[in-house]
């Protein structure tokens, strides 16, 4: 009975793995000709460029971060300097190849 036991256990573990593949479509993340902040620019000079946001979040941690949304993308602050900027994501078109 030991032995059948062991035969088994040996027999599963040694099946080998399989597992289903699953794509998930992914929308391009925003249009490649949006201009985006750059990296060190400062608040005025985004608001300049940029106007102002559709949403300013309050200061989040230490360095404060803040973050201003847009209707196409998103910047990052840290106190006063962009440290990120980035797209929206945006549905898929029909017949456009992400």
């Amino acid at each position: 009975m030991r032995h059948l036991l062991f035969s088994l256990i040996t027999l599963l573990l040694c099946a080998p793995a399989s597992a289903e593949v699953i794509r998930i479509p992914v929308g391009q993340q925003g249009l490649p000709s949006i201009e985006l902040p750059d990296r060190g620019d400062s608040k005025n000079r985004v608001l300049d460029r940029f106007g102002l946001a559709d949403e300013e979040h309050p200061p989040v941690g230490q360095p404060p971060i803040t973050r201003w949304d847009y209707r196409e993308f998103s910047v990052y602050f840290e106190g006063n300097r962009v440290i990120n900027s980035v797209r929206h994501r945006q549905p898929a078109v029909a017949g456009q190849v992400p």
